[in-house]
């Protein structure tokens, strides 16, 4: 009784209830007059038509395009309204003009290094082809001199976290999703609190629907009360408007430039299993060290100048060259991120030339599975072609909606010869793909439309480090705690769980 008072007095649940009012009230309106007048009805069924036809013409995903098609026609007035409050990727015109200024202004701080790119070249031209059209769609380059270490546990990068936090000596930065009171939490913060009255530059960001639930209101002034400098990401707001669809769902740590975190794990205690709320919780992150960290410290440093409106000295903040020198190679690495800016779907698209690109084999661990067109695609026809695809999902959901409709992908996938196996311990939260012990990407980024379409997202591509090879072994290592999904078994799905899945499917991109 207790959680769901407090669930009703959140102030999620506020916020989006008074959000619900006032569409209540459109639609009502809306309803009303349309029930008096044949020509409204009229009205309202050309509208959908022309959103339909807009649609279609928009430079959009084909898949989330058709998705969005279905409600505008089936149901033209509430179908309408969902598309223009939860569909937009692109945000304010004055909002992006912002972003691009601030890109622009920094871009001379991420300069690609000819050679590098040459290097790899000469190792890989197909690597090279994915690293470039990162570079050329995202302004991140492709590093050599960084070292990598891979994490496959929330335990493992905590402990590492913190050890790494003690010695940092000018900055740190904090980027992250979801942040809660507890052992994890706190640890962090008495870290963070010592280096702020040390003199450091400590600054920390956090997603304020990420953590509508799990912070007290107004948070932040705890922080700056300690020392620390620390802003809210898109301050959710009891209006109707489609900008609260666009959240910080990035996980980043950067300490003096030369040591960087990416991964899946936020701040809370289950990601490193202090509490259990879906069984066992699995998840992964990676550490850099050396030249590629730089690149983390410039996702910060351009959304903090986005949120805040003030323009950094962005150089100030540069390694110190007595550190990174004497960082040896390893591999190639090269962070990136993806944000609802523009119509580039960078993290599909990388993740899309991943799949191509496989030859021998490709593992993928995934919370969410819910695929469009061109990855479905891409999937079956590296298993038709004889790559050994394999994914791993949850067997424990944290969304039980969410998980019946990554169930309804697997008879496809099944069909063409994917293999897919569930975390039967619990929830895996990694998202991680690795393939013919070449390339690997850890990062933040889910297969859900969420992640790939609307979020600020952030990961790191990897190209003959040693982390490549981790990741692997941590897939193999993780495979005999799974259970391997049948063909059969999903074949034999109730009829009416087979309908539901086919209308979860239609609102997908809600989801």
């Amino acid at each position: 009784m207790k959680k769901i008072l407090s669930f009703f007095t959140s102030r999620l649940f506020i916020v989006f209830a008074l959000i619900a009012v006032q569409a209540l009230i459109i639609i009502s309106v809306f309803y009303y007059f349309d029930e008096e007048s044949e020509i409204l009805q009229n009205i309202f069924f050309v509208l959908s038509l022309i959103m339909a036809l807009y649609i279609v013409n928009k430079r959009q995903n084909a898949s989330y395009k058709l998705a969005w098609i279905i409600p505008v026609l089936v149901l033209p007035l509430l179908g309408i309204l969902l598309y223009v409050f939860f569909s937009q990727r692109k945000i304010t015109k004055k909002m992006r003009q912002k972003a691009k200024e601030i890109y622009e202004k920094t871009s001379c701080l991420l300069e690609q290094d000819a050679q590098v790119l040459g290097r790899l070249e000469e190792q890989d031209l197909s690597a090279m082809r994915q690293a470039d059209y990162i570079r050329r769609s995202n302004m991140f380059p492709v590093w050599e001199k960084t070292q990598t270490q891979y994490f496959p546990s929330g335990e493992t990068f905590f402990e590492q976290l913190k050890a790494e936090l003690e010695k940092a000596e000018r900055y740190i930065f904090m980027e992250y999703f979801i942040v809660q009171e507890g052992v994890m939490w706190n640890s962090i913060l008495d870290i963070l609190k010592r280096k702020a009255d040390e003199g450091l530059d400590v600054r920390f960001m956090y997603d304020d629907m990420g953590c509508a639930r799990t912070l007290p209101f107004q948070y932040y002034k705890k922080l700056r009360g300690m020392g620390i400098k620390c802003i809210v990401f898109n301050t959710l707001k009891p209006e109707l408007s489609s900008i609260f669809n666009n959240r910080d769902h990035r996980k980043i740590t950067v300490i003096d430039g030369h040591t960087a975190f990416c991964g899946g794990a936020n701040l809370a205690d289950e990601y490193i299993n202090e509490i259990e709320k879906f069984g066992h919780w699995k998840d992964a992150s990676v550490m850099l060290k050396g030249d590629g960290a730089w690149s983390f410290a410039m996702m910060f440093l351009q959304a903090w100048d986005f949120m805040v409106g003030e323009e950094n000295n962005c150089g100030a903040f540069l390694p110190e060259p007595r550190y990174v020198e004497n960082y040896q190679t390893d591999g190639f690495v090269q962070p990136y991120c993806n944000d609802p800016m523009d119509d580039e779907y960078i993290s599909e698209n990388v993740y899309l030339n991943m799949i191509t690109r496989a030859e021998k084999y490709l593992y993928i661990n995934t919370p969410y599975l819910i695929l469009d067109n061109e990855l479905m695609a891409a999937l079956t026809n590296a298993a038709k072609s004889g790559v050994d695809v394999r994914i791993t999902t949850p067997h424990i959901p944290d969304k039980k909606m969410v998980f019946m409709l990554t169930r309804a992908y697997y008879e496809q996938l099944l069909e063409a010869g994917v293999r897919i196996y569930e975390y039967t311990p619990g929830f895996i939260h990694s998202k991680t793909f690795v393939c013919d012990d070449k390339m690997a990407i850890v990062g933040t980024i889910n297969l859900d439309y969420r992640s790939l379409f609307l979020h600020y997202e952030c990961g790191v591509w990897m190209y003959g480090t040693s982390s490549v090879m981790a990741v692997k072994e941590d897939y193999m290592n993780t495979m005999p705690l799974c259970g391997e999904v049948e063909y059969e078994e999903i074949r034999r799905r109730k009829w009416y769980v087979r309908l539901m899945q086919a209308v979860l499917r239609v609102f997908a991109p809600l989801m």
